[in-house]
């Protein structure tokens, strides 16, 4: 029974990590003509990877795919009215980042790291959280007067 558990829990550990990459992404990039950072917004559907780039490249649709901690995606981009083909392959980290190897068609291949930007709905979330848990606290809305005086 405990091996089962272990094993269950460790199988959920890993499909939670591998649906973690919706969102959306920062990654520097590293090529062999200049270095830039692009985004990227994920969305994972079983292990479809969909969403879009945004960069020295303009904006563009992305497809890609996931495989437990294993990620590639790639887009069509027209530098100088020239189309390439741009593909990322990586791996997503325990830190929560994602790092690997990128081909930008014939503006040449590198390396990127990647890592979560974190949005205002995020932060707007983070801050009515630290409001609720202070409400709690003291008993009175964050709003009224008073509310950090002790008593």
């Amino acid at each position: 029974p405990m091996t089962k558990w272990v094993l269950l829990m460790a199988l959920a550990s890993a499909s939670l990590s591998a649906a973690d990459l919706s969102g959306v992404w920062s990654a520097d990039v590293d090529l062999d003509a200049g270095s830039g950072t692009a985004t990227f917004e994920f969305m994972r559907a079983g292990n479809t990877l969909t969403g879009s780039y945004s960069g020295q490249l303009g904006d563009a649709k992305i497809t890609g795919a996931v495989d437990g901690q294993k990620v590639e995606w790639s887009f069509e981009a027209s530098p100088q009215g020239d189309p390439i083909q741009v593909t990322y392959s990586g791996t997503l980290s325990d830190d929560g980042t994602i790092s690997g190897k990128c081909q930008y068609g014939s503006l040449g291949s590198g390396t990127f790291k990647a890592a979560r930007k974190k949005t205002a709905q995020a932060r707007y979330s983070n801050r009515k959280l630290t409001s609720m848990v202070a409400e709690t606290a003291t008993g009175l809305p964050s709003f009224m007067p008073g509310r950090n005086r002790h008593f």
